[in-house]
């Protein structure tokens, strides 16, 4: 969904040279504010989509343009975040970006052992950095259309491909991958979203793959769930887990404690068909809330983004749907009600409309202490052309099987919902959003996928990677004056996972109660840094400060503002 022909692909390369003004990027004014330095920090590679071959090409090719998928993490321990940006193509090289503490990075997958992946018969789509082992350095698991891919971090700069043996031996068209203790047991599971049944689209026997109904698909990949057995492998426990009937178009997953029980619930953006809420039982199963906490739907879920954006003490829902010139479907933001129900909101908080909407990630960009809202969009931008005149046909002709994926036409050189501008919501902190990407310079018409955000810098103020679909990456330096009083907290797990993924911390400061889960690669093709940012706006004290660990354990402790601050599991604050 995003074929773009030889004469844009030229001019994508020509871009990595342009300066950021004539790459559509505006310059901002008061506020928030980014500037675009991806080409100056080393990292403006271009994105390929995988092509195919044969009659069927193009039509293939165009429902899986994805996999421009970023993942943000420390992953030699010298406290500046590294980034993990993935390609897609046949033989074409994943980049692990190394950060030189000054902005500038330097692209050492080749030497580090992760640059492979996109071999004939398998396709990167995304991936997550986690602590598998707790051996306190971060591995990587690389989810692909094909096996996954599980790199062990030997803690010299370089991984080792551990796949083999670690038990992940399922082929799966995975789009998504969580790592986050669905047991609470001390090691990190996985949920893999998988679009695609599991066949493969690259030796295809069979052209019957397509979504057999647009509202209400059901013959899509679900999900596939490996517990971490904590020996180095992983097993398969989808069934057990009550989760092995799904069967639709997953696009995304996500997770958090949903009911404040201290267990770790799952949402499911499912394309052609209704989401899924779980609620964890606490007994290594999980039991479907849909109808009673969301209710069912008809839409196009792309992401899942989790977080307390009203900051009432209850974890919300943010997925990206469709809008644009021929559907009307908008956003969702899901508001907790905190009694096992969602309100869906967007439309009241000004977040509903973001175009054809892909990854979204909340972050406190200007340290108010009100977590505002990123959107990136954009389905494929090409000729002047539209494809929907095509499209329609095939849509609206009763009896055509459109899971042939002969009875689409070819896209050609047509343009599908592209040219999009992104969308920055800056919460105003009464229930309400403002759209400020003209002035914050963030408002491109890439084709964005993917969103990973970390404070690269760290200056106190978080940055953003954007990518995009066949097209280049783009890194957003957070420049915004007079920003807010901040904090940083890398948690450290003893009894809980190292990661501490699933922690909730709360912080009381300047009248404001906050709270923040680590969470294990929430969003779309994106995964962010694990450390939890607080904006405190002019607060310049914490007045309380707890933890409650996966693990169970609950703890108050005391850190500087404006700092970043290790914090160890039972033993408080640490140097490290």
């Amino acid at each position: 969904m995003g074929k773009l022909k030889k004469i844009l692909s030229c001019v994508f390369v020509f871009a990595l040279l342009l300066p950021v003004d004539l790459l559509g990027i505006q310059s901002a004014g008061p506020g928030i504010r980014f500037e675009e330095i991806g080409q100056k920090a080393g990292v403006r590679v271009v994105h390929h989509t995988r092509q195919y071959h044969g009659k069927n090409a193009e039509v293939l090719h165009m429902f899986t343009a994805g996999g421009a998928a970023v993942a943000v993490g420390d992953y030699d321990g010298d406290g500046f975040e590294d980034l993990f940006v993935a390609d897609s193509d046949a033989g074409k090289p994943n980049h692990l970006f190394h950060n030189n503490g000054d902005m500038t990075f330097t692209d050492v997958a080749v030497q580090a052992g992760v640059a492979g992946g996109n071999d004939p018969n398998s396709i990167v789509a995304d991936a997550v950095w986690f602590d598998y082992d707790n051996d306190g350095k971060p591995d990587l698991l690389v989810g692909r259309f094909g096996t996954p891919i599980l790199y062990h971090n030997e803690g010299n700069g370089k991984f080792k491909d551990v796949s083999a043996t670690s038990g992940l031996n399922k082929f799966g068209n995975t789009i998504a991958v969580i790592a986050f203790d669905y047991d609470n047991d001390g090691y990190l599971d996985l949920l893999f979203g998988n679009y695609f049944k599991p066949v493969n689209l690259l030796d295809l026997k069979d052209p019957h793959v397509l979504p057999n109904n647009l509202d209400a698909a059901t013959n899509g990949g679900g999900v596939t769930l490996w517990r971490n057995t904590g020996k180095g492998t992983f097993e398969d426990v989808t069934e057990k887990a009550g989760l092995g009937k799904l069967s639709g178009w997953t696009l995304d997953v996500g997770h958090g404690d949903f009911n404040n029980d201290g267990l770790q619930d799952i949402y499911l953006a499912c394309d052609y068909g209704t989401d899924h809420v779980f609620l964890n039982n606490g007994d290594g199963t999980f039991r479907e809330v849909t109808e009673k906490a969301t209710g069912w739907d008809t839409k196009k879920g792309m992401n899942v983004d989790v977080a307390d954006y009203d900051n009432d003490g209850w974890l919300d829902v943010y997925v990206t749907n469709i809008t644009d010139e021929y559907m009307k479907e908008c956003n969702m933001l899901w508001h907790n009600n905190g009694d096992g129900t969602f309100t869906d909101v967007s439309k009241e908080t000004g977040t509903c409309d973001s175009g054809w909407g892909w990854a979204a990630k909340f972050g406190d960009f200007d340290n108010d202490g009100w977590q505002d809202l990123f959107v990136v969009n954009g389905l494929r931008s090409a000729g002047p052309e539209s494809y929907v005149p095509l499209m329609l046909p095939v849509i609206t002709t009763p009896g055509l099987d459109i899971t042939d994926v002969n009875n689409w036409p070819n896209i050609g050189n047509r343009t599908w919902s592209g040219y999009q501008k992104k969308r920055l919501f800056r919460n105003l902190g009464n229930g309400t959003f403002a759209d400020v990407a003209k002035d914050a310079g963030v408002d491109n018409t890439f084709d964005g996928r993917g969103i990973g955000i970390g404070d690269f810098n760290n200056d106190g103020r978080l940055d953003m990677v954007q990518t995009n679909a066949d097209q280049p990456l783009l890194l957003f330096k957070n420049v915004t004056q007079n920003a807010g009083n901040w904090i940083e907290l890398k948690l450290i797990g003893v009894k809980s996972n190292r990661d501490a993924i699933g922690a909730r911390i709360r912080v009381v400061a300047g009248g404001i109660t906050q709270i923040r889960e680590i969470d294990g690669g929430n969003g779309y093709a994106g995964s962010s840094s694990k450390r939890a940012h607080f904006g405190l706006g002019k607060a310049t004290r914490i007045d309380r400060l707890e933890i409650k660990w996966p693990s169970g354990r609950n703890e108050v402790v005391t850190v500087p503002i404006n700092r970043i601050t290790s914090i160890k599991e039972g033993q408080g604050v640490v140097i490290r």
